[in-house]
């Protein structure tokens, strides 16, 4: 059902994949959008146990596109070092596909409000963020993304780096 990668030498492991969502702080999720164009949107997130999770607004170009289509796409760029010299950039990236959901569940919504806000103000004490979460809690809508497939590729000239 997905494709595998061409150039295998450029394939990041799952871990290195894991790591890569990890030091990000946005990405850029793709639906499928009004008309059934594209719609690709930069959002933050937090990835959690094999699921991406991001906020919205109540309503929107994101929400319904999601609400007529599931499948989704989110992708991250780790690096992108233009190298002029070279006409190319030395770049490592990860995409990830799965299906999004709007959390309804307020327990659910509420838990993955607070890793999302933990990830974004970690010196922030608990309280405070609870506060925030409070404060904020009607006006937001969480959605996680259940990722079935996810694959990361990077420069050639980053690979043989790795591998000196």
């Amino acid at each position: 059902m997905f494709r595998e990668m061409r150039r295998k030498k450029q394939v990041l492991s799952l871990e290195e994949c894991i790591e890569v969502l990890n030091r990000g702080t946005s990405g850029v999720l793709a639906v499928s959008g009004d008309d059934n164009y594209p719609y690709a949107v930069p959002l933050s997130y937090v990835y959690h146990n094999n699921k991406i999770i991001f906020h919205s607004a109540k309503t929107g170009h994101k929400l319904d596109a999601i609400a007529r289509n599931e499948k989704v796409s989110f992708c991250v760029i780790d690096k992108d070092q233009v190298v002029p010299d070279e006409y190319t950039s030395y770049f490592r990236s990860v995409i990830a596909f799965g299906k999004a959901r709007i959390l309804e569940d307020e327990a659910e919504k509420r838990s993955t409000l607070a890793l999302l806000a933990k990830r974004y103000a970690p010196d922030h004490e608990e309280i405070r963020r609870m506060q925030t979460i409070d404060k904020e809690f009607n006006i937001v809508t969480m959605i996680e993304l259940t990722i079935e497939h996810m694959s990361g590729k990077e420069a050639i000239e980053l690979f043989k780096a790795k591998h000196l």
